[in-house]
């Protein structure tokens, strides 16, 4: 097992560490899962997820609040296992965070639906014009009887083409760039939302390119009021945020212990690769960025479960500090396991394919660097 001391950082309740063992307990019997069938794992583990409980963290009931803390906690420990079930409890998170935060009692019943694991949730954020700059949103929702009507692309959308439920951002015009922006709850089979092209990437994920062509949706589909778009998006990002750098950290985790155990068992010259001074040197560098992203992550993590309204700069701190280290930790665990580190059906292969992703979406490091830059320029 990877070192769990972190837990007993002030950071944590007695409710976390109870969680975290748990998790544990449960990841050893149920992961990793085969990934020959990206579509038919992620339904799986959706499905898996969602009867042992864990599921229930990604939103929240009638009047209770995300806890941060435990959703690093889960993101962490599953990405340790098996960076495929962090996916996907990702997305049941973060495709119906709007819902979470902002959404209705009736469009609550489809979260309820995806905290239970029988439906999959998506976040149509991305154009293909538009990344990280949400502002630039081309997709238009205008009004007409009795609701909206969405027209517009959408690509890189996680889940796409094996989600239930989608929540779209688009253009309603209240005001120029990002104050004319709404949300809207749009199920699946909706009449007008086309795949138009599934997207393959290094580490296989079900990502797709979607296509709105007079989509009609109820007034009730409206999350929160119109206008309001931008600020659901960044409310839902900023919790989630931190929850990508948990991610990373998970995976960091991962690749030190298995650089422990390979530089133990690989001898040269005589003694085992672990007894090099040079090689010490790396080990310590590696669990050096480990624990400052630790920090980083359950600093943001436990600032918003203190109540604070926004943590953009402790998010933006957590996800790009520690996305960038697990970078170069998996990078030193590949150098260090030699041809093995390239070769496929080696953990650390897998964590080198699997963690390029967590640098980009969610906002890419840059974007972080923007955030961070301005908070301290006020």
């Amino acid at each position: 097992m990877s070192d769990q001391s972190f837990l007993d950082w002030p950071f944590f309740e007695a409710r976390h560490r109870e969680l975290a063992a748990a998790l544990e307990d449960w990841c050893a019997a149920n992961l990793p899962v085969s990934h020959s069938d990206v579509d038919a794992a992620c339904k799986g583990l959706v499905a898996a997820l969602g009867a042992g409980g864990w599921l229930r963290h990604s939103g929240t009931g009638e009047g209770e609040r995300l806890d941060v803390r435990s959703l690093c906690l889960i993101r962490e420990t599953l990405a340790r296992h098996d960076a495929l079930a962090d996916f996907v409890f990702a997305m049941q998170g973060l495709g119906m965070g709007a819902v979470s935060l902002f959404g209705t009692p009736e469009q609550r019943e489809w979260l309820e639906r995806t905290r239970a694991g029988t439906a999959i949730s998506g976040f149509a954020l991305t154009e293909p014009g538009s990344g990280s700059d949400v502002a630039a949103t081309a997709t238009v929702a205008e009004r007409v009887q009795g609701g909206w009507r969405l027209s517009g692309e959408k690509t890189y959308i996680s889940n796409g083409g094996i989600a239930d439920v989608y929540v779209i951002i688009a253009r309603t015009g209240e005001a120029p760039g990002a104050k004319g922006l709404s949300a809207f709850l749009m199920p699946a089979a909706t009449a007008g939302l086309e795949v138009v092209e599934r997207i393959e990437v290094i580490a296989p994920h079900p990502l797709a390119h979607l296509r709105l062509t007079d989509v009609d949706l109820p007034e009730a589909a409206l999350i929160g009021k119109a206008g309001d778009g931008f600020k659901i998006a960044m409310s839902v990002l900023d919790v989630f945020r931190s929850t990508v750098g948990a991610a990373a950290l998970g995976m960091a985790r991962r690749a030190l212990d298995e650089t422990v155990a390979r530089t133990q068992g690989r001898r040269i010259q005589g003694q085992a690769l672990s007894e090099l001074q040079l090689v010490q040197g790396h080990l310590a560098d590696m669990a050096l960025e480990i624990d400052a992203s630790a920090l980083l992550v359950y600093r943001a993590a436990w600032t918003k479960d203190m109540g604070a309204a926004r943590v953009s700069r402790e998010a933006a701190m957590a996800k790009l500090y520690a996305t960038e280290a697990a970078h170069r930790v998996i990078d030193m665990a590949v150098q260090l396991h030699g041809g093995d580190g390239v070769r496929q059906g080696f953990a650390v292969e897998s964590l080198y394919r699997e963690i390029r992703a967590l640098r980009i979406y969610e906002g890419a490091s840059d974007v972080q660097r923007i955030i961070i830059a301005r908070s301290i320029l006020g």
